[in-house]
């Protein structure tokens, strides 16, 4: 390597970790969000891309501005530590991990409503740590670690009328196809749904994620795909595309996942709307004259 490409290469790395310290205190807005190293890297990415915000409108999954091992690098020479939002690595445990009994078991006797289960074990330690499932009341979960899920999770799930658990995953073969497998793992369970929450590809394109490219998938890859799949978006996934939920900003993917899983809100309250309902609040209703 020449002294030039090496210093070069320097001065990209020392600009990618200015990049990273803006894109850090983007992602935590507002109100100081904890994000992923993922999602702090698709961060730096739109960062080092000024031409983004023009190109918004367009729709499009653009390759990312910044190589995944030179973040690493200019990450590693910064320090994980000095950078505030930062998730620890969410880690898959050592062994199988044995189903415990709950520490409140009564609160599992009542029917629970909905269950939200990421593909990402880190996306589901990232929303966990904003507090998602507190405003959602709704349990977070990863694939990896819920499947199958809990028996007294499962229990709660059939007690509840027309529950559904909602899959967060990738657009990517192994992605589109994960709320068909979440569905079979459950088996005949009661009334239970399974939805996606996304991403899929058109989701990607309209959003203009970043999105990768990797080993086409092998034609088993396809069996459980969606039937909803448009043929351009099977044909971008048959050619090996995929784009991440961490490329959705942190606080656009949380409001999202809130929305979609607590459903229509309710109609605010007035005062008109009080008055007119103590008409018919029993004996002591509003007088007629």
């Amino acid at each position: 390597m020449s002294t030039r490409t090496s210093r070069a290469g320097a001065l990209g790395d020392r600009l990618t970790g200015l990049a990273i310290g803006v894109a850090a205190a983007r992602a935590a807005e507002p109100g100081g969000l904890w994000f992923t190293e993922r999602q702090l890297y698709y961060e730096t990415c739109r960062v080092l891309s000024p031409t983004a915000p023009l190109l918004r409108r367009l729709p499009g999954t653009p390759a990312p501005g910044v190589r995944l091992p030179s973040f690493t690098r200019a990450l590693d020479a910064r320090g994980r530590d000095t950078v505030p939002g930062l998730l620890p690595a969410a880690r898959p445990p050592a062994g199988p991990v044995p189903e415990r009994r709950p520490s409140e078991p009564d609160l599992y006797d009542y029917g629970l409503p909905r269950l939200l289960l990421c593909q990402d074990r880190s996306i589901a330690a990232m929303l966990l740590a904003n507090h998602v499932h507190l405003e959602a009341a709704c349990p977070v979960l990863a694939v990896p670690d819920a499947t199958p899920l809990p028996r007294h999770l499962l229990a709660a799930l059939e007690r509840a009328d027309g529950a559904i658990v909602h899959v967060l995953h990738d657009a990517s073969p192994a992605g589109v196809a994960l709320p068909a497998r979440v569905r079979a793992a459950l088996g005949p369970a009661a009334g239970v749904r399974v939805g996606s929450l996304g991403l899929v590809p058109r989701h990607a394109g309209a959003l203009r994620l970043p999105s990768g490219r990797g080993p086409a998938p092998a034609p088993a890859a396809w069996a459980d795909r969606p039937a909803g799949l448009r043929a351009r978006e099977t044909a971008w996934l048959a050619r090996g595309r995929f784009a991440e939920v961490a490329a959705v900003p942190p606080a656009r993917l949380i409001r999202t996942v809130l929305r979609l899983t607590r459903g229509p809100r309710p109609p605010r309250d007035s005062l008109w709307g009080d008055l007119s309902g103590l008409r018919t609040a029993g004996f002591m209703t509003w007088p007629a004259a």
